[in-house]
């Protein structure tokens, strides 16, 4: 006798059938992810305070900013959605359509990327 992955009790129907209602495969399938979501809900989270962060200190196209102002506020620099290589050897920090770069005497350039605005 088959029985559902979730509560154990006997499955009717298709032979292919894993659980008995809609109610315990979504209660399965959370218990099991619930890991894995936490840690992607927590970055997710992070992504998002970052760049709140940097619209908030940008609010026209560029501006310029000491880490210490982007430390105070919360802002974590190992979180990231992708990175931009210049020719000339300066690398783009991108949190979804904000970017930032270092610069001198610890300052950053917090650009607003005008493509993502389309």
């Amino acid at each position: 006798m088959r029985l559902c992955l979730e509560c154990k009790k006997p499955l009717l129907g298709r032979i292919d059938k894993k659980f008995c209602s809609d109610l315990c495969r979504n209660s399965h399938n959370n218990r099991l992810n619930s890991d894995a979501y936490n840690v992607v809900r927590n970055m997710n989270n992070q992504l998002r305070k970052n760049r709140r962060i940097l619209e908030e200190l940008c609010p026209g196209d560029k501006s310029k900013i000491t880490r210490s102002t982007l430390v105070h506020k919360g802002f974590d620099f190992d979180l990231i959605t992708s990175l931009h290589h210049c020719p000339k050897g300066s690398i783009y920090r991108f949190v979804y359509d904000y970017s930032y770069v270092k610069l001198e005497n610890d300052f950053y350039l917090i650009v607003k990327d005008k493509r993502m605005d389309k």
